[in-house]
C-alpha cells in the first residue's frame, strides 16, 4: 500500500544520501511496483496539471496529470528529476543543445516513452519534450533535486529551435488548458 507521507519523508530523507537522485529513483520503483495504490492514494485531481506535494530549496515533489493528446514544447530544468509513471503514457524527446557561439539551439535525436509503473530519470543538463500520445489522462510524481519553482529555466521555440526564458506561469497554464 502506497503511504503518502511516508513516501514524502523517504524522498526528503534520500536527497540527503550521497548520489541523490540514484536514492531518489529507489523510493519511486518501489512506489511504481503498485501504481493502482499510488492512484487510489493521491486521488482524482480537480484539474490538469501540477499539484504540489512538497516544495523546499532542495527537493520538489509534484504530482503531474497529463490530459489526453498533450503536447510541451522542449524545455529543461536545470536540475535532476525522477520521474514515476502511475496511470496512462509520456513520450519524452530528447533534444541535445547544437554546439555553435550563436543563440542555443537544439535538434531531436532520441526518445524515451514511458508507460504505467515505469521511472524515468533525467540528468540537469537535459532538454526534453514531452507528449502524452494517448487519448485518456496520464498521471505521474516528478520529483525534482532543487527548488523547482524558483529556479529559471528555458524553453526552445517549437519552429525555430532557438532558446529562450522560460516563463512558468504561461509553460503550466498551456499544461492545465491542454484538456
Amino acid at each position: 500500500m502506497f503511504d503518502r507521507e511516508q513516501f514524502i519523508e523517504d524522498c526528503a530523507s534520500a536527497v540527503r544520501q550521497g548520489d541523490r537522485q540514484r536514492a531518489v529513483q529507489e523510493v519511486v520503483a518501489r512506489a511504481m511496483t503498485d501504481p493502482a495504490a499510488v492512484l487510489e492514494a493521491l486521488g482524482q485531481p480537480a484539474r490538469p496539471g501540477p499539484q504540489i506535494v512538497r516544495a523546499s530549496d532542495s527537493i520538489t515533489i509534484l504530482n503531474v496529470t497529463w490530459p489526453a493528446h498533450c503536447v510541451l514544447r522542449p524545455h529543461n530544468h536545470l536540475m535532476w528529476s525522477v520521474m514515476g509513471l502511475y496511470c496512462g503514457r509520456k513520450d519524452n524527446i530528447l533534444w541535445p543543445r547544437l554546439p555553435g557561439d550563436g543563440p542555443s539551439r537544439i535538434s531531436a535525436v532520441g526518445a524515451k516513452s514511458v508507460s504505467t509503473g515505469d521511472v524515468l530519470l533525467l540528468g540537469k543538463d537535459i532538454v526534453h519534450s514531452v507528449v502524452n500520445p494517448s487519448s485518456r489522462i496520464s498521471r505521474a510524481i516528478h520529483i525534482y533535486g532543487g527548488g523547482y519553482f524558483h529556479t529559471p529555466r528555458s524553453e526552445w521555440d517549437p519552429d525555430t529551435l532557438g532558446e529562450k526564458p522560460l516563463d512558468l506561469e504561461a509553460f503550466l497554464r498551456a499544461l492545465e488548458t491542454k484538456s
